[in-house]
């Protein structure tokens, strides 16, 4: 069964969207609090979901949640920080059994949306401030994440590469923030970053699932009528610009295994026909084991450990990481250009262009196996403008031409080199 997303205004930047697909017994309900990216800020909400997954006015006791959620047929609550482009969103979801599979008729739908509603919208306060010990039991927790994205040298690689690209722009700050910043949260803090967004965030509410939407669009409708709400509309989602000096920075860590990290700027947007090229492009290049990236620069050549290339649709970007040995950095950088440019020059084969069409399908395939999977795919449709289906999006690329592939790749510029590599290593640059 295809999904199609019916989409509802409820309120000035709030809207429920609802995907139903009988092929499940479940239903997952989330709450998506969607903000601009600032280093001031975003340590301070991404505290915010992991404190009110801890309980509320109606039911304070962590304890008694858990019991709560048990008697709803096991139903998962969790909480998360998202980053896509320029915003950060805020999650809290629920995922449980649909009412037509309950024992006894009960309304599990309508409990899990005003369980949410009461964590999200009653939070359990002490002294007009959340908590403070679970602001710092949950301060402790963000620090820890800051500091697990650093310990994966990969992951650190990437988001390091994407800092320096972005430099003073939202999507150069990190999805929660600094440890830094995340040091200075009080229950305070804490507890005003929640007020804002609360007030400003657009907020996207998705229902994904087997049953009827009806009861939750009303529950959540209701509860956000109360609310008094401000603040003004995201500001568009803009690409990245082409064209500048290519910025080059090396970082010196313990690490045995140095990173390469490539960023790329594109400039492509808005028009889906050119997006769907530009996936195609990148799954040829290094998106796929089967890419050119991988079976020349690490198969045949042996310059890397991994090397793959992935697009960021929302701002336009394409990042080639490596891992690699510091010998090989000069001759893993020629062989990436040297397979970028085999792409502009449309000499890759029709075998690499008709099996990258193949591997997206089957990945667009997959989304639907999954709520979260759902859930992910709309959002971040939602967020760039666009409601097209997992099919949809399949479709557009069966119909890519190799031309359209040689397009989007000639529009493909060198905008920033990170390297990582241990101390004291010698300085290949």
């Amino acid at each position: 069964m295809e999904q199609t997303l019916k989409r509802t205004k409820l309120l000035d930047r709030v809207f429920f969207n609802a995907v139903r697909d009988e092929k499940f017994k479940s239903n997952r309900i989330s709450v998506n609090l969607i903000t601009t990216l600032h280093h001031e800020t975003a340590a301070q909400n991404a505290i915010v979901p992991f404190i009110l997954r801890k309980g509320y006015a109606g039911c304070p006791d962590f304890t008694e949640l858990n019991r709560r959620l048990a008697s709803l047929y096991g139903a998962a609550l969790d909480a998360d920080v998202r980053k896509v482009g320029d915003d950060q969103i805020i999650n809290l979801s629920v995922q449980s059994l649909d009412d037509r599979f309950t024992m006894e008729n009960e309304q599990i739908i309508k409990a899990c949306c005003e369980l949410l509603c009461g964590l999200l919208l009653e939070p359990k306060l002490v002294d007009g401030h959340f908590d403070p010990t679970d602001v710092e039991l949950e301060k402790k927790y963000l620090i820890a994440s800051i500091q697990a994205e650093i310990n994966e040298k990969r992951s650190y690689a990437i988001n390091r590469c994407t800092q320096i690209m972005f430099a003073g722009e939202p999507a150069g700050v990190g999805r929660y923030g600094s440890e830094e910043m995340a040091e200075k949260i009080t229950p305070e803090t804490a507890y005003a970053a929640y007020q804002r967004l609360i007030e400003t965030a657009q907020v996207e509410i998705l229902f994904c699932g087997a049953g009827d939407p009806a009861v939750a669009e009303s529950i959540f409708s209701h509860a956000f009528s109360k609310i008094q709400r401000g603040g003004t509309a995201l500001p568009e989602m803009r690409v990245k610009a082409s064209g500048g000096e290519v910025k080059q920075v090396t970082d010196q860590l313990d690490v045995t295994q140095a990173k390469m990290v490539l960023g790329f700027t594109t400039g492509i947007s808005g028009d889906q026909k050119k997006i769907a090229a530009a996936r195609l492009m990148v799954a040829i290049y290094g998106g796929t084991p089967f890419s050119r990236l991988f079976l020349n620069v690490r198969e045949k050549l042996s310059l890397c450990y991994y090397c793959a290339a992935r697009f960021d649709r929302a701002k336009g970007t394409v990042m080639v990481d490596c891992g690699i040995e510091d010998q090989n950095r000069q001759k893993a950088y020629d062989e990436i250009l040297k397979q970028l440019d085999i792409m502009k020059k449309n000499e890759y084969t029709q075998e690499e262009f008709n099996a990258a069409k193949l591997s997206l399908r089957n990945s667009f395939d997959h989304i639907g196996d999954s709520l979260a999977g759902i859930e992910g795919w709309y959002l971040g449709q939602i967020i760039t403008g666009e409601y097209r289906s997992p099919q949809e999006e399949a479709d557009m690329i069966d119909k890519v031409t190799r031309e359209e592939v040689v397009e989007a790749a000639s529009q493909v510029q060198l905008d920033t080199v990170y390297y990582l590599t241990g101390r004291g290593a010698e300085d290949h640059e």
